[in-house]
């Protein structure tokens, strides 16, 4: 017997993105039921292949299946997995998948008109985009240049004025002493008077020396 907390079997299973070799199956959970996993039974109709995937802690409620061979017919069957066990097997639900050379269905020029408007749109954007940037660009160039302008004024007028100051003090300045300061006083070499004195008979004075040096200034 079935759990009463079991979760119900998946609605609206739904099979898009038909490619050669990949799919994707998306469907619907009734509201009001914890679920926290899916299981999914894909199988080739031909019963050549069979492949079961399970995924739970997840709240998705899509999956893409990959692996697949193309031009071939499959059929897939969705379970939801609660917390008490899993739900019965949705409603099977058949797909195939496309050729190599298979291109998109026919309607599908018109999404193609779609994506080329989009695309038009986005181009006009960009070019909105670029003029918006080169403007902005433009005017800071011709700030940044008046600046400069404005600085090299003001530098000239600071230099003309430094020039005007420093002629004064150079006219009005004292001429530098000769290196050397005070000359000096020559200075006058003693002088010697020599004296002769001729000896005196009977005197004593006759022992003495006859030249006597005398220290003038």
């Amino acid at each position: 017997l079935a759990h009463p907390d079991r979760p119900p079997s998946p609605v609206n299973v739904t099979v898009t993105q038909l490619k050669a070799n990949s799919a994707t199956v998306s469907w619907d959970v009734p509201e009001g039921d914890v679920v926290i996993g899916y299981a999914i039974l894909q199988q080739r109709q031909d019963g050549q292949m069979q492949r079961f995937i399970r995924e739970v802690n997840t709240t998705n409620r899509a999956c893409v299946l990959w692996d697949l061979a193309e031009d071939a017919d499959y059929i897939i069957q969705v379970q939801s997995i609660g917390l008490y066990g899993e739900s019965q097997a949705s409603k099977r639900v058949h797909f195939r998948t496309l050729k190599e050379t298979d291109r998109l269905p026919s309607n599908s020029s018109n999404q193609g008109d779609i994506t080329m408007e989009g695309l038009d749109k986005d181009r006009q954007l960009q070019t909105g985009e670029i003029i918006i940037i080169v403007a902005v660009l433009l005017m800071w160039a011709a700030v940044i240049a008046l600046f400069c302008r404005q600085y090299d004024i003001i530098k000239d007028n600071d230099s003309n004025n430094n020039k005007e100051k420093t002629k004064p003090s150079s006219e009005h300045s004292t001429p530098e002493r000769p290196s050397g300061g005070l000359l000096r006083s020559k200075k006058k070499s003693p002088s010697v008077n020599i004296i002769e004195v001729a000896p005196v008979r009977g005197c004593a004075w006759s022992r003495l020396p006859a030249v006597h040096a005398v220290h003038g200034p």
